[in-house]
């Protein structure tokens, strides 16, 4: 699950008693608990290639794409600080939001000793620079009809196609779980991904006992209603 700390600069969970303790109960059942950003807003003005990404790849929510080294580290440190507090337990890793990392951006997550992060193409120890999962996303769109429908065929097509590769993850926010048609192509694509793989948690991916080719399924909850 991928904990904003405060949506958009509207939603402070650590004014959220309720949501709180929701966050506790999630990680006490097991729940993998990443801190995704701080705002999950990008308002940088960018260079042009950068512009580019932050308007293909999302809607100007690339928060850590065009920070400086200093303002990355603070909000993951503070956002890692913030999370812990209230799981009580450490958080499994970070992931910027849409994926987007500049260059400083990743020198401080380098720094913050967080073990795991991830992006569009793989999973890797922040720390030592390590691959620990080459593996695609399959996720989905529901901010508007065609981006729904794209992301729905994008699926249909990806969960057929990916036999290649030993991991293959899952993104899901918390607003597909109110389209019917994007739930079914959900499930259908974990129906289907089930028959030949064998779902995981991203934990397992450092354990020597667990190496990465056993992780077959790897599914990622990001959810991003109004906190998180």
């Amino acid at each position: 699950m991928l904990v904003v700390p405060n949506h958009w600069g509207r939603a402070p969970i650590s004014e959220d008693k309720q949501f709180q303790v929701q966050l506790r109960h999630w990680a006490n059942e097991g729940v993998e608990m990443f801190v995704h950003g701080w705002f999950h807003k990008d308002s940088y003005q960018h260079g042009w290639l950068n512009d580019l990404k932050a308007r293909h790849f999302t809607n100007r929510e690339g928060e850590f794409l065009g920070l400086d080294e200093e303002t990355a580290y603070q909000r993951i440190v503070d956002g890692r600080s913030l999370v812990e507090d209230i799981i009580g337990r450490p958080i499994a890793g970070f992931v910027a939001p849409a994926w987007l990392y500049g260059a400083p951006a990743k020198r401080a997550l380098q720094n913050s000793g967080i073990r795991i992060a991830e992006d569009h193409f793989r999973i890797w120890d922040p720390l030592t620079g390590q691959t620990l999962s080459s593996s695609p996303v399959i996720s989905w769109a529901t901010r508007t009809w065609i981006r729904a429908q794209s992301s729905k065929a994008f699926a249909a097509v990806a969960r057929h196609t990916l036999g290649a590769f030993s991991a293959v993850r899952l993104a899901v926010h918390p607003s597909d779980c109110t389209n019917p048609s994007v739930m079914a192509s959900i499930s259908q694509t974990i129906e289907i991904l089930k028959t030949s793989r064998i779902p995981g948690h991203y934990g397992e991916l450092g354990s020597p006992s667990s190496p990465v080719q056993k992780v077959s399924c790897l599914k990622h909850n990001a959810n991003q209603n109004e906190h998180a």
